[in-house]
C-alpha cells in the first residue's frame, strides 16, 4: 500500500485529526499526496456558462438564483443552442478544456433535456469535455444525457448531512445522493463538492469531505467553493471564512481523495493571488476560467494566465492533471 493510498473507509475522527494538524504539516502531507497521484505544477481549466438563469424554486440560502430572494438578478430563459456553441468555441480558444453548462432548475423537464442534449452534442463536436449541472436527475434523464455524450455531471452535496437543513429545506441530503447514484449508474463522471464559509463548523467540513471520500467511487472532480455572500440572500451578512481554514479544506480534500481533481470554484474573485497559490500548493489542480461563475464574478482570463505564469503552473490538456486517471 502506498503512503497515500485511495481509501473509502475514513472515520470522522481521522478526518478531524487532519484538520487539526499544524498548518505546515497538513500542507506537507497534502502536497506529498498530490505528487504521488497527480502531475505537479499542472492545472485543468474549465469554463462555466449559465444557460438558464434565475427563477429556481429551491431555497438554498447561498443562491442568488432562488425565486424566493430579491437579489436584483435578471431572469433569463434557456439559451439557444447556437449561442451556447458560440460561447463554447470562445472558451476553447481561451484555453479551457472542459465546458460546463448550468441551469437553475430543481429538476429538468423532458423539453429541457431535449435542448440540453443538443447543447452537449455541440460542445462535444468542438473537442471539449462536457459538463452540466441541472438539478436533480432520475435514472432515465441521466442516461439521456450520457447518450448525448455528457462527460461530467455536477451535483454538489454542499455541506454536511447535519448542517444541510440549515441551508436548504426544499430537498434533503439523500436527494443529493440519489442523483449522484443515477449519474454513476448512467456511466458519467461525477463532479461533486461543497461550499465552505456558510456558518458551518470545522466538523461539518470534515463530515462533508468524509461523505465524499467514503463513496464507493470518489468524484472525479471535487469543487471547493468559498461562499460568495450575495445581498438579498439569507447568508448576505455571513462572516467570511478564515483563508487558512479554506486552504485546510483544500488540503484535507486532496489527502482523502488523492486521485480526484480538486477545483477552486466560487469565491476566487475575492481571493488574493497569495491565497490561490497556497490553495494550489495544498492540492488544488483545477479552476473555473472566465469572467463569470454562473451569476457571481470570477477573475478575468488574462489575470489567471499571469498568475499561473508567475507560479510556473502549466495547463493540463485533458480532464485533470492526474497521473493515474
Amino acid at each position: 500500500m502506498t503512503e497515500h493510498a485511495v481509501r473509502h473507509d475514513w472515520s470522522i475522527e481521522e478526518v478531524e485529526t487532519l484538520f487539526a494538524l499544524p498548518f505546515q504539516d497538513l500542507l506537507f502531507r497534502a502536497q506529498s499526496a498530490h505528487r504521488e497521484h497527480q502531475a505537479p505544477n499542472t492545472v485543468q481549466m474549465s469554463t462555466l456558462l449559465s444557460v438558464k438563469t434565475g427563477a429556481c424554486p429551491e431555497d438554498c440560502a447561498y443562491c442568488p438564483q432562488s425565486i424566493r430572494y430579491d437579489t436584483g438578478l435578471d431572469r433569463e430563459a434557456l439559451m439557444a443552442v447556437a449561442d451556447v456553441a458560440e460561447r463554447a468555441r470562445a472558451a476553447k480558444e481561451a484555453g479551457a478544456t472542459r465546458f460546463c453548462m448550468g441551469a437553475a432548475w430543481r429538476s429538468p423537464k423532458k423539453k429541457d433535456i431535449d435542448v440540453m442534449t443538443a447543447m452537449i452534442r455541440e460542445v462535444k463536436a468542438l473537442g471539449l469535455e462536457s459538463c452540466a449541472t441541472l438539478g436533480m436527475l432520475n435514472r432515465e434523464q441521466a442516461k439521456e444525457l450520457r447518450d448525448a455524450g455528457l462527460d461530467y455531471y455536477n451535483h454538489n452535496i454542499d455541506t454536511s448531512p447535519e448542517f444541510y437543513d440549515k441551508i436548504i429545506t426544499t430537498r434533503d441530503f439523500q436527494d443529493r445522493l440519489d442523483t449522484l447514484e443515477a449519474v454513476r449508474e448512467a456511466g458519467m463522471n461525477v463532479c461533486c463538492g461543497g461550499i465552505v464559509g456558510m456558518g458551518e463548523t470545522t466538523k461539518d467540513r470534515a463530515r462533508m469531505l468524509q461523505v465524499l471520500a467514503n463513496l464507493d467511487q470518489h468524484p472525479e472532480s471535487v469543487p471547493i467553493n468559498q461562499l460568495v455572500a450575495v445581498p438579498g440572500t439569507p447568508l448576505a451578512d455571513q462572516t467570511p471564512i478564515d483563508p487558512f481554514d479554506f486552504v485546510r479544506t483544500i488540503a484535507v480534500a486532496r489527502i482523502l481523495m488523492p486521485k480526484s481533481a480538486v477545483r477552486l470554484s466560487a469565491g476566487r474573485e475575492q481571493m488574493s493571488d497569495e491565497l490561490q497559490a497556497l490553495a494550489f500548493f495544498a492540492g488544488a489542480n483545477s479552476i473555473f476560467y472566465g469572467e463569470k461563475l454562473l451569476t457571481t464574478g470570477n477573475p478575468d482570463v488574462e489575470h489567471d494566465r499571469e498568475l499561473l505564469e508567475r507560479l510556473g503552473i502549466r495547463t493540463a490538456t485533458g480532464a485533470s492533471g492526474a497521473l493515474h486517471a
